[in-house]
């Protein structure tokens, strides 16, 4: 499998709010093992794998209609393991904090020396780590669309598609589905991913932009982000107590009061809700004839999850997974209706710039977003 090459964010010299390095190893050193497999079962898995996301990308261009489908060699493909997509993570993560982390150091340097400022980094890359070693076992792929930003030699100029051979495997066997069939399946989801990426090559930029605004906002205020987290927490365990379905929205992010935190994190949450429920509408559309076993496959992921204990429940819940998968299904309706109403080819006029991209009003009544449109 592929590896990660040498941590080299954009992150300034000296102590750091986040030891990244840490943060990785941590993960590495923190995240289950994967299925057991031999030197030859791990090269056929990561050579199948790399066929398949291959194979994968006439059908989203079939399915999709998008021409960006046509060439991706702006790209990388990589199949790695759970500690090499802890690394790419917080390569990304670096990236995304990057301004928000330079304003925060500065605000509080007369306040903290290097030594309290190195402590702090120590501290927030273990935990930073315990969270990525968490996602770890549980991401089978994953579309990174900052990769090239990282300033890692050699980086192509648009993202990396990741896919994590382990959980792949693992989620295969417990399914007890056909191997080529599954992968397949994944590949399809994630590739559709990377095409978007490719058919709105502003959207990176955007989506940085935003991100930054959000976590800004989030970190601006030290002095009660404390206090948010411990009010986040304890709403969420009253919940998880009561077998409520989670927060709105995300975990964390529930703790945005302010009316420009929540604006931002609307945003974020109607393009993401974009970018996931497309690429389900596109998983959908496969039928027999692409994968044989599709229907069995739906089956029986879609089942999974019912078994989980209270506590996986509950940091699924405060990281905000399961607002994610409510995300593809708030945004595989939007795209649904657009469709419905548009054909495929007005629905891809989401792609011609920041300003086409649905509201969370619109992500919920796709008709707004038509009418918007002039369509």
């Amino acid at each position: 499998m592929e590896t990660m090459d040498s941590q080299s964010s954009a992150a300034a010299p000296g102590p750091s709010l986040i030891n990244w390095e840490l943060a990785a190893s941590t993960a590495a050193n923190l995240a289950p093992a994967g299925p057991a497999l031999s030197g030859k079962e791990i090269g056929a898995a990561v050579a199948d794998l790399r066929l398949l996301a291959d194979r994968s990308v006439p059908y989203v261009h079939e399915i999709t209609g998008l021409d960006a489908a046509r060439d991706l060699r702006d790209s990388q493909v990589l199949v790695v393991d759970r500690a090499s997509w802890a690394k790419a993570n917080t390569q990304s993560f670096s990236v995304l904090m990057q301004s928000t982390m330079a304003a925060l150091a500065k605000k509080q340097a007369a306040a903290l020396r290097p030594s309290s400022v190195a402590l702090s980094g120590t501290v927030t890359g273990a935990q930073l780590g315990g969270v990525l070693a968490f996602l770890s076992s549980k991401v089978l792929g994953q579309y990174d669309p900052f990769a090239a930003l990282a300033g890692r030699p050699g980086a192509a100029g648009g993202g990396r598609l990741l896919l994590v051979a382990p959980n792949i495997i693992s989620v295969e066997r417990e399914l007890n589905v056909d191997p080529s069939d599954f992968r397949l399946w994944v590949c399809l989801h994630e590739q559709t991913h990377r095409v978007q990426f490719a058919a709105a090559p502003w959207l990176r930029d955007h989506m940085l932009s935003e991100i930054e605004k959000l976590s800004t906002l989030l970190v601006g205020d030290t002095d009660k982000l404390a206090e948010k987290l411990v009010s986040a927490a304890r709403s969420l365990t009253r919940k998880s107590a009561a077998h409520d379905g989670g927060p709105s929205r995300g975990g964390l992010l529930d703790l945005l009061q302010d009316p420009e935190e929540k604006a931002a994190l609307s945003h974020l949450t109607a393009v993401m809700s974009l970018l996931e429920g497309h690429a389900n509408v596109v998983m959908d559309a496969v039928d027999a004839g692409i994968v044989p076993s599709v229907r069995t496959i739906r089956q029986r992921f879609n089942s999974r999850g019912k078994d989980r204990g209270a506590l996986e429940k509950f940091i699924r819940n405060l990281l905000g997974l399961d607002a994610k998968m409510r995300q593809y299904s708030d945004g595989a309706r939007f795209v649904r209706g657009v469709v419905a109403e548009t054909g495929m080819s007005g629905f891809n006029h989401v792609w011609t710039s920041a300003d086409h991209l649905p509201t969370e009003q619109e992500i919920h009544a796709p008709t707004l977003w038509v009418q918007r449109m002039g369509l």
